[in-house]
């Protein structure tokens, strides 16, 4: 998923996606360890997608309630 998909769930639902991603990264490592894996470019999409939403779950909270943007950095 990419990351502009993602900025536009609210907290809630990025909650969701991490968590399922993080259930769907266990199970590939399982399948890997027992040598069933058939996608192995799968495994790297999914830490890469639960990195983009532990970012935007960071970055949410301080999104200011005045204009609706990311302050920005110094």
């Amino acid at each position: 998923m990419k990351s502009r998909e993602m900025r536009k769930k609210n907290v809630e639902e990025l909650k969701e996606l991490l968590f399922t991603l993080e259930e769907e990264h266990f199970n590939l490592r399982v399948q890997k360890a027992m040598g069933q894996l058939q996608n192995s470019a799968r495994l790297r999409m999914v830490k890469k997608d639960i990195a983009r939403a532990r970012t935007l779950l960071t970055e949410k909270p301080k999104v200011t309630k005045k204009n609706g943007t990311v302050p920005e950095k110094r």
